[in-house]
């Protein structure tokens, strides 16, 4: 566009217009998603779904995260943003009559960090036993009552106490069962608090700290990038980072570097 001042022509740049969209997130990353939808140019309506959804296997999560797309006015917004990863595969087969984004990361632990790469950078320096946590973790380890039937834990009694096997079973009993609820530890033997400067960090991490310590575990600290978070919200949708899939397409599994795929319906 161009105007004209004292019969000098010069070309002016227009604004660019703010994009409308969708936010589908964990609420494990309820900060630092509100945190780079209050920075961002765009404008962001967010639903978040409870973390006890990643227990319930991925054909109820992969289910109920279509639902909450199918009954979002799509048509509203310019694209509909997950902000998730693969998860296993809690995300396949999803699609939107917009275009749908979703970050190539295997789970929230790439959106915590900044990067796949940086994640497995990390996973591969001797890290392979590590237990992640972070503000969001900590703060949102709840159950969710409308995932209740189907949540793993609950189905297994992992959120059982020992006194109520004890009641329910006899002391005896009880020991063994809580020694092979709690053997899965065995595969860990380090608590990284992943720092994103957000919430009550020094809190968070003394609770980081204890679990630790209640394992036998070593305790690390990670810090972490919102910088995924902030790209995806921006709009800023990189092929390396980021998969967008058009309204007549699926999301699926890569099974490579990639992470995810898009696919024909």
């Amino acid at each position: 566009m161009y105007a004209t001042k004292n019969g000098e022509r010069k070309k002016i740049k227009l604004m660019e217009t703010s994009k409308k969209y969708l936010v589908i997130a964990c609420d494990i990353l309820f900060r630092e998603v509100c945190l780079c939808a209050s920075q961002s140019k765009n404008i962001i309506d967010i639903i978040f779904q409870k973390k006890a959804l990643h227990d319930t296997g991925e054909a109820f999560m992969s289910k109920t995260l279509q639902n909450t797309i199918d009954n979002a006015d799509c048509e509203d917004y310019d694209a509909v943003l997950l902000c998730y990863g693969l998860c296993n595969n809690g995300i396949v087969n999803l699609r939107a009559p917009v275009p749908l984004v979703v970050p190539r990361a295997h789970d929230c632990i790439t959106l915590l960090l900044g990067s796949k790469e940086k994640y497995a950078d990390y996973f591969f320096a001797d890290n392979g036993g590590t237990y992640y946590y972070s503000s969001g973790w900590l703060e949102r380890n709840t159950g969710s009552k409308d995932t209740e039937e189907q949540n793993i834990s609950n189905q297994l009694g992992l959120n059982k106490s020992y006194e109520s096997y004890v009641e329910e079973y006899g002391e005896e009993n009880a020991e063994y069962i809580m020694s092979i609820l709690g053997s899965w530890a065995a595969n860990y033997s380090k608590a990284a608090f992943i720092d994103n400067k957000i919430g009550d960090i020094q809190n968070n991490r003394k609770k980081t700290m204890e679990i630790a310590e209640s394992r036998g575990w070593e305790y690390e600290e990670i810090e972490g990038s919102n910088i995924l978070i902030e790209k995806l919200l921006e709009g800023e949708w990189d092929s390396a980072d980021f998969l967008v899939i058009l309204p007549d397409h699926k999301i699926e599994p890569s099974h490579d570097g990639g992470i995810v795929k898009s696919a024909a319906l």
